[in-house]
């Protein structure tokens, strides 16, 4: 109970220091100093300050995971996903701007990867399109969303997403169906 209490402790200082001051700017001390903690502490915990941006990141995707297996929806999903980044908008800043960017990119694409994925999978139950077909419109879409979400950080985080999902969920709805049916109907020629 205590090692969860101090991984989560260094997680949440590591986060209000990012929230302030840019990545390359914070120090394996500085966090230790915040917590309260000797560096050998943060060194049980993580490898080096990149190890732990990495897990925050990898558990914000298990969020967006749950929501979405709670859920079934690919929009609540990723309103869920842009709330971290709402609440924490320096960081995201600091992170996006700093030579870890990739960590952002990556994660922004796992959460899109995965998402589509599992909505892919669901809507496409019954329909024989091809594997590869699934991939390619699953590939799509991620890619897409991905873009879009980086596009809205650099761009200052300034619409609001709950607003621009749901339209692109109502603009796009029934397209991934649609494509998956015309997979069907290409292999049944061949």
């Amino acid at each position: 109970m205590a090692q969860q209490y101090t991984r989560k402790m260094i997680r949440e200082v590591f986060i209000k220091l990012l929230n302030k001051h840019p990545l390359n700017k914070i120090t394996v001390k500085d966090i230790a100093t915040a917590c309260e903690i000797n560096r050998n502490t943060f060194y049980y915990y993580y490898t080096d300050i990149y190890a732990l941006l990495a897990e925050i990141f990898q558990s914000e995707l298990q969020i967006v995971i749950d929501e979405y297996n709670d859920t079934l929806s690919w929009e609540e999903s990723f309103i869920v996903a842009t709330k971290f980044a709402l609440e924490n908008k320096t960081a995201i800043y600091h992170v996006y701007n700093s030579m870890q960017r990739e960590e952002l990119v990556n994660y922004v694409y796992n959460v899109s990867g995965n998402v589509m994925s599992r909505y892919l999978e669901k809507v496409g139950e019954g329909i024989p399109a091809s594997l590869e077909d699934r991939k390619l419109i699953t590939s799509f879409y991620q890619c897409a969303l991905t873009e879009m979400v980086l596009r809205w950080v650099a761009s200052g985080m300034k619409e609001d997403p709950d607003t621009i999902i749901r339209r692109i969920g109502q603009l796009f709805d029934g397209n991934i169906e649609l494509s998956l049916k015309r997979s069907a109907n290409l292999n049944s020629i061949y």
